[in-house]
């Protein structure tokens, strides 16, 4: 593939795969012995979200997982219930990971016992299906030093419409405090952010967004990840008054697990089809009331899904 030659926007994310597969040096996965990844480190790929909604065509995306997962992490939420409750299940492993972690008794619960549990009983969901300090929290509840709560998400929105011409509109979601190997007890999180931090930018009258991936699972995440981060653009350019701009994403470690060469293989062989057109309901006007019918997906006709599993690991 040649992305000079090749306008369409999801090239950038097919030559990557390429890219990876072709150049990608051989690591081992921690704590996953059966599994090795092939990675390059440093790249980034650009979508113009006038050219319309970069939800992948060549291969179906879950996108009312994304949506959903989305909305969650504007609730601030650490908890999978919400999720598990919206029959969206891409955080399950790691809660059941956590849940294993926990749990003093003998007989552990399989996973699919564990997510009916959660679902029905509120006093199990309530300390099983915590995650720790998550994105949400980080976004929406950042712990500072004196006892407040950082809201970077409100704060972000407010900084966009009275002083635009900053450049410190940057939202993390690492926080050291929770993600290092020495985390206190009961402060640990299930996952160490790998979409680290984010900044907004107004230029040339348009809203655009930078995200920095520090770990980047390129099959099964990175799709989500565009998808959703390209919808969080929307949604502040809706909520601040501006044409959206750009996403651009950029990554650290790029990997591909080798329990999904066989997949990316098969999506390398398809071309992309026309992007599909996000509508956001006219009448949001406040980022605590994003709900899943603000949103309408149009003209998305993409091949079929292809199936993999996630590969959970236990280290950074």
């Amino acid at each position: 593939m040649n992305s000079k030659l090749l306008k369409h926007p999801e090239y950038q994310y097919l030559n990557l795969l390429e890219d990876v597969m072709k150049n990608g040096f051989k690591k081992p996965v921690f704590n996953n012995p059966g599994v090795t990844i092939k990675s390059v480190f440093g790249r980034q790929i650009r979508f113009d979200l006038s050219q319309g909604f970069p939800l992948l065509t060549t291969k179906k995306v879950f996108l009312r997982g994304i949506l959903h997962e989305l909305i969650w992490f504007l609730k601030g939420s650490s908890n999978i219930k919400y999720l598990v409750d919206n029959d969206v299940h891409i955080w399950d492993d790691w809660g059941y990971k956590m849940y294993k972690e926990k749990t003093k008794v003998k007989k552990l619960l399989t996973q699919d016992e564990y997510i009916q549990k959660v679902k029905t009983d509120k006093k199990f969901a309530e300390k099983f299906g915590e995650l720790g300090p998550v994105y949400g929290v980080q976004w929406r509840r950042w712990p500072a030093s004196d006892g407040r709560k950082i809201d970077q998400i409100r704060w972000a929105i407010e900084k966009i419409k009275k002083t635009p011409q900053r450049r410190h509109i940057v939202i993390s979601a690492w926080n050291p405090e929770f993600v290092y190997e020495m985390a206190g007890k009961g402060k640990s999180v299930a996952l160490p952010p790998c979409h680290t931090l984010f900044q907004f930018d107004v230029i040339n009258g348009r809203l655009s967004c930078q995200l920095y991936q520090r770990s980047a699972d390129l099959f099964l995440g990175v799709p989500f990840n565009i998808a959703s981060y390209a919808l969080f653009t929307m949604i502040f350019a809706h909520l601040t008054g501006y044409p959206p701009g750009d996403f651009v994403h950029t990554f650290g470690d790029a990997h591909i697990y080798s329990n999904h060469f066989d997949q990316v293989k098969e999506q390398l062989k398809r071309k992309p089809r026309p992007l599909p057109t996000m509508k956001i309901n006219p009448k949001l006007k406040d980022i605590d009331q994003v709900k899943f019918e603000d949103f309408t997906l149009e003209n998305y006709d993409p091949y079929p899904m292809i199936k993999a599993v996630v590969t959970v690991v236990g280290g950074f």
